[in-house]
């Protein structure tokens, strides 16, 4: 099982930031200020982001692609 099918299979295919915040370690609060200054984590995921109304969801499928998830040789 590749990372990409266990993350749709356990988020679907759309993550909120506290299931982003849990595969990075971090509070949500951290992921929403990481997000809103000009780092290295906004500027991987906020290419993934979707908003629907006023919140905020990143793609499954990109965010395995941005934060380079999967480990090398495990793609496949």
């Amino acid at each position: 099982m590749t990372t990409e099918e266990y993350l749709l299979g356990r988020f679907g295919p759309l993550m909120g930031i506290g299931d982003i915040a849990r595969i990075l370690g971090r509070s949500t609060d951290g992921v929403r200020v990481a997000l809103y200054t000009d780092g290295d984590v906004s500027r991987r995921l906020k290419p993934t982001m979707v908003r629907v109304g006023r919140r905020v969801y990143f793609r499954t499928v990109q965010v395995v692609d941005a934060l380079k998830l999967d480990a090398p040789g495990e793609a496949g």
